[in-house]
């Protein structure tokens, strides 16, 4: 019963608001226009923190009539201001506001009413872009759609602070790829800005200091002008500098701190120059501390990651600054408690923080501990580290996710944590899980890690193997990610090393013969050096390189063949030419080679090869093919013998002479330890 009465009162209501909200739009189409200005003005008294009322107006069609009247010549500055103020008001409501207002073309609109003279007019529209602009729904293209567009926006620039503040925060938002960057660098961004860093308004310093943190970021161009820029006689480096002093206001040092970090890691800066050791990274560090707001030192631990990434030397600075690696802990104490959080604001609040907070943590603890050995001790010695990072594997976040699992993957260059820490925690078991099912980015960093948990001296590699590992493995291997194939074969490279016959086996049965020969002709070389060392691993001990050349060696004669005559770098050659070093050192597999003129004239070129390394690899081959075996039996010295013999008709002989001449000693004892198997 209560369900039919409830009805008609929400018809009745609705029915109210829609009437109240027509009134508003009915009296844009007023034909006195001092009347219609009236009703603008009333309607954004209206809306002024009423989303409600915004969506009703939006649904009315107020809209399409405010963007009338303000493209209209007849209109007065003072409708068209008022009614850009509206559209502003409008746009601050919900993101189906923005996408309304973006279906109705209003950027073009207001980008056409920027052409007009009168400030108060251009002002209210470069608000109102700014607000559909920073919206995430807001395709940023449509600020370059025009050419004209950002030249005319650098012009306006000097009209006055708030054009300032809101072109500067308009470019901020809009600089989202290298080609935004260029745009804005080519139409003079940096000289047109940097005066404003000086500016007595802090939004205008504050917004110019942002737009050069987007400009810089990843931009060597931009990076390498920035840093000879001069700001009222001083350098930009040092007004950053300033920006980060301890009295300046926590956003301002934290922007002027990335814009640094972005020009050192864009090589404008180097990473021992004293306002990055003595200034930036201390600043960062101090971003990072309890009494800094979540989102403070989500950004700075964020920052500090990326400044330090690749150098050790600040690796090392930061892990014994203001105690980082321990204070990092802290980060993963929110939520508190609920029973001592009466605010549910303050609960909600950190609820939201709480898996940026963790990503943050593990990105600072990868950076960390990337290099060096008793910074990763530290780490895994903080309380519960190893634990935090586990439960990270599974969290419902993909970004805590990545950020877990790189932290994972840093800590596995280390021997010592392989064996110790890795081993303790069975740190592979939730690594394994997470490979089963993830998006791209998150397998390509846990295959890596994986790849290390392999390696001969990891006490997890006979777990691993046990679990079923080579079938996902060969599975990445197909992956149309360049990285996951890598990856795929890395692992499997280092399975094979030093694996006992049933290993291999395995991995032959599961990779199969023509996905083997199909990763040999992959277009990526780092695809192609780890195939051609797996191969190399897969034939290594005589009955092994026997049994897989006697099943196999058809095809990879072929495939080695392929190799040499192609254009590839001398790394690939090299390992190539080790795989047939390899093959010669076989009791059988050998006559492969001696039965194969092709391949004796290809290891003869490379023996004269003017790269040292082609030329030792080659010897090595030969060294291998004419030795001596120490059995003693008849037949295996016949063998010998017939080899030897058949390589001196062929010349090869005359190049070791050659080559126990040479000025690469140990080329020169390779070569002289061949001939004397010829005098043995």
């Amino acid at each position: 019963m209560a369900c039919l009465l409830e009805a008609p009162l929400r018809i009745s209501v609705l029915s109210e608001v829609t009437a109240t909200s027509r009134h508003y739009v009915d009296r844009l189409f007023d034909p006195d226009p001092q009347k219609v200005l009236q009703g603008v003005i009333d309607m954004k008294n209206a809306v002024i923190g009423n989303n409600k009322q915004k969506a009703n107006l939006i649904v009315l069609g107020a809209v399409p009539r405010l963007l009338y009247l303000l493209q209209q010549g007849s209109s007065s500055s003072e409708l068209r201001a008022e009614c850009a103020v509206v559209l502003g008001s409008l746009a601050m409501g919900t993101e189906n506001n923005i996408k309304s207002l973006v279906d109705c073309h209003i950027i073009p609109a207001l980008l056409q009413g920027l052409l007009c003279s009168d400030l108060i007019f251009i002002e209210a529209c470069l608000r109102c872009l700014r607000t559909v602009f920073i919206s995430p729904v807001t395709p940023v293209q449509l600020l370059y759609t025009d050419p004209t567009v950002i030249p005319h926006l650098m012009s306006l620039l000097s009209r006055s602070q708030r054009t300032q503040e809101y072109i500067t925060q308009i470019f901020s938002h809009c600089c989202k790829t290298p080609e935004h960057q260029t745009v804005l660098f080519n139409h003079g961004a940096i000289q047109n800005i940097a005066p404003m860093l000086i500016s007595p308004s802090y939004k205008v310093r504050m917004q110019a200091l942002k737009c050069f943190s987007v400009l810089a970021y990843e931009n060597t161009q931009v990076s390498m002008t920035l840093v000879n820029v001069l700001v009222d006689e001083e350098l930009l480096s040092q007004v950053f500098v300033r920006m980060m002093q301890r009295d300046q206001p926590i956003d301002m040092q934290l922007t002027a701190a990335k814009c640094l970090t972005y020009m050192c890691r864009a090589g404008a800066i180097r990473t021992d120059d004293s306002c990055i050791v003595l200034k930036t990274l201390p600043c960062l560090v101090r971003m990072c501390s309890k009494e800094r707001l979540l989102e403070e030192r989500v950004e700075g631990a964020e920052t500090l990651a990326y400044l330090m990434e690749p150098d050790v030397e600040l690796q090392r600075i930061a892990s014994v600054t203001d105690h980082l690696v321990a204070m990092l802990a802290d980060y993963f104490k929110y939520p508190s408690s609920v029973s001592a959080i009466t605010d549910i604001k303050r609960l909600d609040h950190d609820l939201k923080h709480a898996h940026e907070l963790r990503q943050a943590a593990f990105k600072l603890y990868a950076s960390l501990g990337s290099n060096d050995e008793d910074i990763r001790k530290k780490i895994t010695e903080t309380e519960n580290m190893m634990d935090r990072i586990v439960s990270g594997l599974s969290e419902s976040s993909v970004k805590v996710r990545l950020a877990a699992v790189r932290c994972l993957h840093s800590l596995s260059r280390s021997v010592q944590q392989l064996r110790t820490s890795f081993h303790d925690h069975a740190v592979w078991k939730p690594l394994m899980k997470l490979l089963q099912n993830a998006p791209d980015e998150v397998l390509v960093m846990a295959s890596s890690t994986l790849c290390n948990l392999l390696l001969e001296f990891s006490p997890s590699k006979e777990p691993i193997l046990e679990s079923g590992v080579i079938e996902l493995l060969c599975s990445l291997t197909q992956s149309d990610s360049p990285a996951l194939r890598v990856n795929g074969i890395w692992a499997l490279m280092n399975m094979a090393f030093q694996a006992d016959q049933k290993v291999k086996g395995e991995i032959v049965r599961a990779l199969g013969t023509e996905q083997l020969f199909r990763l040999l002709s992959d277009p990526d070389s780092n695809v192609l050096m780890k195939t051609l060392g797996l191969l190399r691993n897969l034939l290594s001990t005589r009955p092994h390189i026997d049994q897989v050349m006697s099943s196999h060696g058809k095809q990879i004669m072929q495939a080695v063949t392929l190799i040499l005559e192609g254009e590839h770098s001398i790394e690939v050659k090299e390992q190539t030419l080790c795989i047939l070093a390899n093959i010669a050192d076989g009791n059988t597999a050998k006559e492969l080679i001696m039965t194969n003129d092709d391949i004796l004239q290809k290891i003869k070129y490379y023996m004269a090869h003017s790269n040292v390394k082609l030329q030792l690899a080659a010897t090595f081959c030969i060294s291998n093919l004419i030795w001596n075996e120490e059995d003693g039996e008849a037949n295996a010295m016949t063998g010998s013998q017939e080899r030897q013999d058949k390589l001196r008709e062929l010349g090869f002989v005359d190049i070791l002479h050659k080559l126990t001449q040479a000025s690469d000693p140990n080329l020169c004892d390779r070569a002289k330890t061949a001939m004397q198997q010829y005098l043995a």
